[in-house]
């Protein structure tokens, strides 16, 4: 599976984006995706993950009330929508694809075959 990621820029504090992951050479129909960050300096950390048929989401505390994951399978895409931006949310965001049939609910880094190159999310306060 190939992944590309936009979306990302510069936004103020409080602000929102939208982020974009368009999926192509793969089972996309049949994988989890995620989305993961990692700011400078940091370890890559999980975001938001959606199950193949969308019925099940999880979100990292961090984020729960402010960031929704949504997936369009008729276009091999999957989204992120982020509200109310805060500087901690500062980061390069990721999109990942599980193996086939798998489901996390809490992926660390390593149970994702499948990455994008990132979209770089800045946040100013």
């Amino acid at each position: 599976v190939q992944l590309v990621e936009s979306g990302g820029g510069l936004v103020q504090a409080g602000g929102s984006l939208r982020l974009a992951c368009a999926a192509s050479g793969g089972a996309f129909s049949t994988s989890s995706m995620a989305w993961f960050r990692q700011a400078p300096g940091q370890e890559r950390e999980f975001v938001a993950i959606i199950k193949r048929d969308g019925t099940w989401l999880n979100y990292a505390d961090s984020v729960k009330g402010r960031f929704t994951i949504s997936r369009d399978n008729a276009n091999n895409a999957v989204y992120l929508r982020m509200n109310n931006l805060k500087p901690e949310d500062t980061a390069v965001y990721y999109c990942a694809a599980s193996r086939p049939l798998y489901y996390y609910s809490h992926p660390t880094p390593g149970d994702m075959p499948h990455w994008g190159k990132g979209t770089l999310v800045t946040v100013s306060s």
